[in-house]
């Protein structure tokens, strides 16, 4: 596997080389627009859209054709365009999850361009943020937005039930159940809803510092003791109505943007879409995570998402896309500026300086909300991903979904989840 990556990379490499080779004034008079792949018009697309405006005031012909397409949307074409040889069909620049990212890159390394020697300054992100698109030293990923995860709480519905943000300051998620019980008895109010338990698993094991895979690459699921409190957690969540359980994003926003729900617990990104809502500023506030009793190394804090653009080994002028990102994403304070109120919390470090990290938001109550994120980021735990992580989580996700709903036992599924993914990877 290794040797065929490393083909895969000199090759892809080479033909990088040769893409980049030819001069700027070519560049110039060839293709000055970028296709891309990304989703969220209210945070990804947005920012993408600032960043076109920032470039044009240097480059007057520039545009970015954007495609909206969702993360998984982006991953199955991947897929598709690469095993059918069909690189054409490839953007220019895709955006992926940064759990998601290394997984495409040591699947298809061919799709991808090699950037490490191509002028970026890595050492001016996020070095946990760099790491997610890094393979033997190589850096194929322009990290973007931090992923540092924030727990939203509707203030007007905590205080009709006697409580205050305060009280969902540094607690466990024992205390969360109960309080989030008696919130669901006077106000009627779930405090959590999601798309099944894949990113609410995501999230807990991570503010733990654990994983799927131990540091040697080892499956750690049926012994894992964090796993195993996440699957009683999660499944007193639901069982106990705290925790409402939805068919896809679509619904899983509606019902917090229209009062049915009283809290989200995501990455810093979640903002802009709360703040879509404009009608309820002033009525939320954040604080940090309940965390895991009694497992070693467990926080109050964790991360969820974040993403990183990729350019594609198909791009047609990757001189220009390099010069896009590199004057932008890595290299633009006014970039930074203008899209942090919709929670882009730069991962490019200088941006972090700017005096708007310490301003107010109305609409989460006048928190200091990026002041917030910035502390909260420095005490997330370091946590171990794989090229399987997907996988792994699926299976913990269909183990958590059969112990609630056919009253499965919890270790017996995990056993089974572990077996699953232990033959995925041996096939």
């Amino acid at each position: 596997m290794k040797k065929q990556f490393l083909a895969a990379v000199l090759s892809a490499a080479m033909i990088g080389t040769m893409m980049l080779s030819g001069t700027a004034a070519a560049a110039e008079d060839t293709v000055q627009t970028l296709t891309v792949w990304c989703w969220d018009p209210n945070y990804n697309i947005n920012a993408l859209r600032v960043a076109e405006r920032i470039y044009q005031q240097d480059h007057p012909g520039f545009t970015l054709d954007i495609l909206e397409r969702n993360a998984q949307e982006t991953i199955e074409k991947l897929a598709t365009s690469t095993t059918s040889g069909k690189m054409d069909e490839l953007p220019d620049v895709m955006l992926f999850d940064d759990t998601m990212v290394k997984q495409e890159l040591l699947s298809y390394p061919e799709a991808f361009t090699d950037l490490t020697d191509l002028g970026f300054n890595y050492d001016e992100f996020s070095p946990s943020k760099v790491a997610f698109s890094t393979i033997e030293g190589r850096n194929y990923g322009i990290p973007f937005d931090s992923g540092t995860a924030l727990a939203f709480y509707r203030t007007d519905v905590l205080e009709e039930a006697g409580y205050t943000i305060d009280d969902f300051t540094d607690i466990t998620w024992d205390e969360f159940i109960e309080k989030g019980k008696v919130v669901l008895e006077k106000t009627g109010h779930a405090l959590l809803n999601g798309m099944g338990a894949y990113n609410q698993v995501a999230i807990m094991l991570a503010s733990a510092g654990s994983g799927y895979f131990d540091e040697d690459g080892n499956l750690n699921i049926a012994d894992n003791k964090a796993i195993k409190e996440i699957v009683r957690i999660y499944t007193e969540m639901v069982n106990g109505g705290v925790y409402m359980e939805e068919t896809g994003w679509d619904m899983y926003l509606g019902n917090i943007n229209n009062g049915t729900v009283a809290g989200a617990m995501n990455g810093c990104w979640m903002m802009a879409s709360l703040q879509a809502a404009e009608d309820q500023s002033g009525l939320w506030a954040v604080t940090n995570l309940p965390k895991l009793d009694g497992i070693e190394g467990a926080t109050n804090y964790s991360s969820q998402g974040g993403s990183t653009w990729t350019i594609s080994s198909n791009c047609q002028n990757p001189e220009l896309a390099v010069d896009f990102f590199k004057s932008t994403f890595g290299g633009s304070t006014e970039l930074y500026d203008e899209i942090l109120p919709t929670g882009a919390v730069a991962t490019w470090l200088p941006a972090a300086d700017s005096e708007k990290y310490e301003e107010p938001v109305a609409f989460f109550s006048d928190q200091p909300v990026f002041s917030i994120i910035t502390q909260y980021s420095a005490d997330i735990p370091i946590f171990i991903t794989n090229a399987y992580d997907s996988s792994a989580r699926n299976a913990v996700v269909n183990a958590i979904t059969n112990v609630i709903y056919s009253g499965a036992e919890i270790d017996a599924e995990l056993q089974a989840a572990e077996d699953t993914v232990a033959f995925e990877m041996s096939a």
